[in-house]
């Protein structure tokens, strides 16, 4: 069985920002995720499971059974060709997922899941 790393990236999703003297945004109505705003943008990563505690807790329900089959070598075989999500299978190199968080409005953000086989020792 192979030894993974696997890291975890913000793919798609909508922090907000603040303007000094501005109110707080509806962030419902703007599409802008509560637990983003002004802590992580798009492209931000984290390290499984090092940084767990620093995601939405929601975004990690969303994430623990793409993250459990991932690390037990798993794959899943849908590839969303063509589309933004398009993603990379390969069980003995970089094998990619993506996973929406449970909001169902706009304010939802999507993750990348990267799994990296490490050489056999």
């Amino acid at each position: 069985m192979n030894d993974y790393v696997i890291e975890l990236e913000i793919f798609e999703g909508n922090g907000g920002h603040d303007l000094p003297d501005e109110p707080r945004p509806d962030f419902v109505k703007e599409g802008i995720c509560a637990w983003m705003y002004q802590r992580y943008r798009v492209g931000d990563k984290f390290r499984y499971p090092q940084d767990l505690g620093k995601l939405c807790p929601w975004l990690v329900d969303s994430l623990t059974g793409i993250i459990r089959a991932l690390e037990h070598g798993g794959t899943l075989y849908w590839r969303y060709k063509g589309t933004p999500y398009e993603k990379e299978i390969d069980p003995d190199g970089v094998t990619t997922e993506y996973v929406r968080c449970l909001d169902p409005t706009a304010s939802g953000i999507v993750i990348k899941v990267t799994r990296i086989a490490l050489p056999e020792s």
